[in-house]
């Protein structure tokens, strides 16, 4: 009979199989990508997104040398980054939509928030992020990428193209907050590679008024080598790396 332990040690076995496995398939695609765009893979980074995923999952692939992580729901990221505070190195990036009253939080332990797509946002950001400076319990300023819609639905964030320049200027002027780029999610049922073109247009336009927001955070298990065609800097990988959700994630 196997014992708990036992069963433990395999099923860890296991599990590190997969994501390794996953994790190297994953690199080499994107590696391809880069070079069919013409481009150096050391462009590109990989963003785990290990949301409705265990803290068990993140220690595994911090042991195959990942230590940028993507989390969108604020109290299980907040809980994930308490458990794992121990592991050396580690970045915790907000990808999902983030309320105000969820900032201050965020502000604790987030090294990145790709959503940003208001100014009353950034600016709960700010203020999260000077209180937690203030307690000592972070020293530098909060990278933030804009949340670039590229559809008419609400429900999916991003703000306004032509909203983008006066929502990065309030950003830019935010003491606690470094500017970073932009981010960005094709709408459903689109073309990736028409839309990731539009998004390429903006940033243009974006970067001769902000040149230091190089970072373009665009695609994801299945649009990765068109975002990459059209300039990603950062992917955000779950299903390709992590598998399908779990089903205990509700």
């Amino acid at each position: 009979m196997i014992g708990e332990f036992d069963r433990a040690t395999t099923e860890s076995g296991t599990r590190t199989g997969e994501l390794s496995t996953a994790l190297a398939g994953l690199l080499g695609r994107i590696d391809a990508a880069c070079r069919a765009a013409g481009r150096d893979p050391a462009q590109v980074r990989l963003l785990p997104v290990t949301k409705f995923f265990p803290a068990s999952d993140v220690a595994i692939l911090h042991g195959l040398g990942r230590r940028e992580f993507g989390e969108s729901r604020e109290q299980e990221a907040t809980a994930k980054a308490a458990e794992l505070a121990d592991l050396p190195g580690v970045e915790w990036h907000m990808i999902g939509r983030l309320q105000r009253n969820k900032a201050k939080a965020v502000a604790r332990w987030a090294h990145t928030v790709h959503s940003v797509d208001s100014a009353r946002l950034a600016t709960a950001l700010d203020a999260g992020v000077r209180a937690a400076r203030e307690a000592d319990v972070r020293r530098g300023p909060l990278r933030v990428l804009l949340q670039v819609g590229l559809d008419r639905d609400p429900g999916r964030g991003g703000i306004a193209p032509d909203d983008l320049p006066a929502l990065a200027d309030h950003v830019a002027g935010l003491e606690n907050l470094q500017l970073a780029g932009l981010m960005a999610i094709p709408p459903l049922d689109s073309d990736p590679d028409a839309e990731f073109a539009r998004l390429a247009e903006m940033r243009t336009r974006f970067l001769a008024q902000h040149p230091t927001g190089t970072e373009l955070s665009a695609g994801m298990s299945g649009d990765l080598e068109a975002a990459i065609r059209h300039g990603s800097t950062c992917v955000r990988v779950g299903t390709a790396l992590m598998g399908a959700r779990p089903i205990t994630s509700g």
